[in-house]
């Protein structure tokens, strides 16, 4: 695991869960005590979530130079500062410190795979590993490659991925942002255009969605909710009001009129909690939800 931050921890913490053996490198003072504060704090959810029989904290190993974290890996999963010029150099680092058959996956959000791997010494090995925060938990990770990757380096990231029962999807074409981000901004785009036009509060918008549809997308997807709205004849009856809504969702811009106006707004709905409880309570009805759907 390469660095270890907020992602990086949690996958650090997920991976120990599995009874994998962790080799974790940040160059960042103190990493190396978050790090294993964070494992430590991430325990009591992977408990409930069940472990993997050999599963241990004290399988993690913390090494200050990159090379000596890469030495005996078999797999390397990157979760760095989301900014090219410094993948790109990361890549090459550890494209040179690894055999030629690791798989190097990113975290990246949003970068191409392609611009990554350019000065990788082996790019054929080099994907797309994105996970959803927090990492730990939730299952989905993209995977994908670039235009130097290799089919089966994408093949073995996949596999790899499912056997320590994640649910990976294939990002089939390079584009800004990948899928789910890409379906998230769709969503955060038009509910920040309802509360520029005065349609509704950040409030109403959080409950619209925690309370309605939000309900059934954690039990099927879109699709597949979709087909059932249409009845006995399913998807193929819809259509027409769907299109007149999207051509009628809104473009609004990160005015700082706007972005002032949802900061003071989420403030007032938090109140008095804390965002660190406001994670405990979705977390722990988070494991409820993912024992749920495997039933």
């Amino acid at each position: 695991v390469v660095a270890t931050g907020t992602i990086g921890a949690s996958r650090a913490a997920y991976f120990l869960a599995r009874g994998l053996d962790v080799e974790a490198t940040d160059p960042s003072p103190g990493a190396e005590q978050r790090l294993r504060d964070a494992v430590d704090a991430h325990w009591v959810a992977l408990v409930q979530q069940g472990l993997a029989p050999g599963s241990s904290p004290q399988r993690l190993r913390f090494h200050a130079r990159l090379e000596d974290a890469l030495a005996q890996a078999d797999f390397v999963q990157e979760n760095g500062p989301e900014r090219l010029d410094f993948k790109v150099d990361l890549f090459r680092r550890m494209g040179a410190a690894t055999p030629a058959h690791v798989v190097l996956a990113s975290s990246s959000s949003g970068l191409a795979v392609t611009d990554m791997q350019k000065d990788c010494a082996h790019p054929g090995r080099v994907v797309l590993g994105h996970p959803f925060n927090p990492p730990h938990m939730i299952p989905l990770v993209e995977v994908g490659g670039g235009e130097r990757t290799a089919p089966q380096a994408v093949a073995d990231a996949m596999a790899f991925y499912a056997h320590i029962g994640k649910r990976p999807i294939l990002v089939r074409r390079e584009i800004k942002g990948h899928i789910a981000n890409r379906l998230q901004a769709a969503l955060w785009r038009e509910a920040f255009h309802l509360v520029d036009q005065g349609v509704a509060t950040v409030e109403d918008i959080d409950t619209a969605i925690s309370q309605g549809p939000g309900l059934r997308w954690a039990l099927m997807g879109p699709f597949m909710n979709l087909h059932l709205s249409g009845g006995d004849g399913g998807i193929a009856h819809l259509g027409g009001p769907i299109e007149s809504w999207w051509q009628d969702l809104g473009a609004p811009s990160m005015t700082e009129a706007l972005q002032r106006q949802v900061t003071e707004s989420v403030a007032q709905a938090l109140g008095d909690r804390r965002a660190s409880d406001l994670a405990r309570a979705r977390d722990a009805l988070l494991i409820k939800l993912l024992r749920a759907k495997q039933v």
